[in-house]
């Protein structure tokens, strides 16, 4: 009996941690940078909107964050703390790529 219960909580547990919300954490600049394109900067201004709306999600009471609170609590505080930090480095990246096309006279 003590067999079915380990990997029914093994099971329970991988589901919980995989509901939890993983935004990408970027990078605040990049080596290639200088040479980004307009149309280049524009895509990744895209991307970062992608980032925040996700991360966004991490840091709210989305169902999956609740079942993931409820069956496995440690995940929430780490779900919410990766949201941040996502947040954060896409704030920061923004913000680099706002003044890349600044510098190179991009319509944006």
């Amino acid at each position: 009996m003590k067999f079915i219960k380990t990997p029914g909580l093994l099971l329970v547990s991988l589901l919980a941690v995989s509901a939890c919300v993983s935004p990408d954490v970027v990078t605040k600049s990049n080596i290639g940078d200088r040479d980004l394109t307009c149309e280049q900067i524009a895509t990744q201004l895209v991307q970062l909107e992608e980032i925040r709306a996700e991360a966004e999600k991490g840091k709210t009471a989305s169902g999956k964050n609740v079942a993931a609170a409820i069956l496995f609590w440690p995940a929430i505080i780490g779900n919410y703390q990766n949201a941040k930090q996502a947040l954060e480095a896409a704030n920061e990246r923004h913000e680099v790529l706002v003044e890349l096309a600044h510098k190179k006279n991009c319509e944006l």
